[in-house]
């Protein structure tokens, strides 16, 4: 087995290999190119990112800066936002619904390394993929760590450190993670005025 297929299926594997290497050069170097454009280039910003992603649906907007592993490992839904200084290690999926907001300093790390520290001294790693439903907003600062699925209409508070999966219609928050209550039907009226 390749190492890259090893990656995408989830077993120990060796990322200092010409293959995977080249694909995070392209990957980096398309950021590169993403986050030194103007934010007035935008048919240029968005045919990056078309061509950065696995997928990426309708009505999108990523600001500079963002930086990636390899992009491809990337799917999100119509209606994306990403803030500012937004890092995927997407060495496994990283799956984004419909209608998702992210706000700045947020990582999604799919990429982890063995407790064994003989594993670890050869540079193996691992990688479990990370899902987000629809109609999640994750707040500044958040974290989302391996194998962790954020379900649909989620909050995720500012600062938070993702460890495990939260269920839907959750607001959460914390480090770790956790869930506080669930969303209801009195938090529509929370903002009016």
């Amino acid at each position: 087995m390749q190492e890259k297929e090893k990656m995408l299926n989830g077993y120990l594997y060796d990322a200092t290999g010409k293959e995977l290497l080249d694909e995070r050069l392209r990957a980096k170097d398309l950021c590169h190119k993403y986050n030194s454009l103007s934010p007035y280039e935008t048919d240029k910003r968005r045919e990056i990112i078309r061509s950065l992603f696995g997928k990426i649906g309708e009505n999108f907007n990523i600001e500079a800066n963002f930086f990636c592993d390899y992009g491809y490992n990337i799917e999100a839904g119509d209606n994306f936002y990403i803030n500012h200084n937004c890092v995927m290690l997407d060495c496994a999926k990283i799956t984004f619904g419909d209608n998702v907001l992210i706000a700045p300093n947020c990582g999604f790390y799919t990429a982890g390394h063995p407790f064994d520290v003989e594993q670890r001294n050869k540079w193996l790693e691992y990688a479990y993929p990370i899902k987000v439903g629809n109609n999640v907003w994750i707040g500044a600062n958040v974290i989302v760590l391996p194998n962790v699925t954020i379900g649909d209409n989620c909050i995720i508070g500012a600062g938070s450190v993702v460890t495990k999966d939260v269920a839907p219609n959750s607001l959460a928050y914390g480090s770790p993670c956790r869930v506080i209550r669930e969303i209801n039907e009195q938090d529509k009226y929370k903002f009016l005025k």
